[in-house]
């Protein structure tokens, strides 16, 4: 005969639970000869008797004795399992991992998270602070469901969906010479300055080289010059006119860089291009569809920081 079922350690189980065939087919909804039929299956395959018949009730053998608390955890695991998996399918519990930038995590997902959370309170969200090659790596690895990042390497096992766009611009002292000209400065109005640089590892300083390289903007390199890994530890040395720092907007809306002031660059103007990153062929559970479904809408309705707006779908 095949493997032993479901079917086959359950009818087990009842019969034993009932001491009667009657009874457990009643309470299986079964035929009393399909379940005679199905526990000859069963003693057959194990070539054991597993249960005693007499006239008046049925008993475990020895065996049947061993066999039943080993079936009775079987069905128990599986019962769960089946169970977790309607509840993760009805989002009534779930695991979703999110891997993005410093600023991606501190601004804009933390409201979007408020909202899904009121209507799925017992998903549980993992967020992995990243930079830009690691937030492709992690999608890649199966470290995170998906990521919010920028397009650095256009992987073709990576699917990228634009979401937000944010512009570049200066950021600079209120007493910083630059800040009482007018709303936006030029790239060449910065040229000569003293300009703070992120580690070239960073997917905005990648960005900036890029835009170097093609000859689009033109910044000197100056002896000396100080680099960070992140954009945020650049606030305390523009804080200390140590110098000027050029990031998106979005990366200055954050705290460290309160009471400072941002200027949009123009000629040319550039925008960062952020992303929703996926890994291609691999399937997101329902929680992290429901998450992503509600982003793009969500952000279309509230007040995002200045100079970052939602890209058409």
């Amino acid at each position: 005969m095949n493997n032993l079922s479901y079917r086959h350690l359950k009818a087990f189980l009842e019969v034993a639970r009932h001491g009667s065939f009657t009874q457990a087919a009643e309470y299986l909804h079964l035929t009393q000869s399909t379940l005679t039929a199905t526990i000859k299956q069963l003693e057959a395959h194990t070539e054991l008797q597993l249960l005693d018949r007499t006239t008046r009730r049925v008993n475990l053998t020895r065996a049947g004795e061993r066999f039943f608390p080993i079936a009775e955890r079987l069905i128990s695991d599986f019962d769960t399992a089946i169970d977790d998996l309607k509840a993760s399918a009805h989002q009534k519990q779930g695991h979703i991992s999110i891997s993005a930038s410093p600023s991606v995590l501190s601004t804009l997902l933390p409201p979007l998270i408020e909202n899904y959370r009121r209507d799925y309170p017992k998903v549980s969200i993992q967020l992995n602070e990243e930079g830009a090659s690691t937030i492709e790596e992690s999608v890649l690895n199966n470290v995170a469901d998906f990521g919010v990042g920028g397009n650095h390497s256009s992987n073709p096992e990576l699917h990228y969906e634009p979401l937000l766009q944010d512009r570049y611009g200066v950021v600079m002292r209120p007493d910083h010479p630059l800040s009482c000209s007018t709303d936006e400065l030029i790239w060449q109005a910065i040229s000569a300055e003293n300009i703070l640089s992120l580690s070239k590892d960073n997917g905005i300083r990648l960005e900036i080289d890029r835009l170097i390289k093609q000859g689009e903007i033109s910044i000197q390199n100056h002896e000396g010059q100080i680099e960070a890994s992140k954009p945020a530890t650049l606030a305390p040395l523009i804080h200390q006119k140590l110098g000027i720092a050029i990031l998106p907007a979005l990366a200055v809306s954050t705290l460290p860089f309160h009471g400072l002031i941002f200027k949009p660059l123009s000629e040319p103007d550039m925008y960062r291009e952020l992303c929703i990153v996926s890994k291609r062929g691999r399937s997101l559970s329902p929680a992290s569809k429901e998450l992503l479904s509600r982003a793009r809408p969500f952000f279309e309705h509230i007040n995002l920081p200045t100079y970052v707006s939602t890209l058409k779908k």
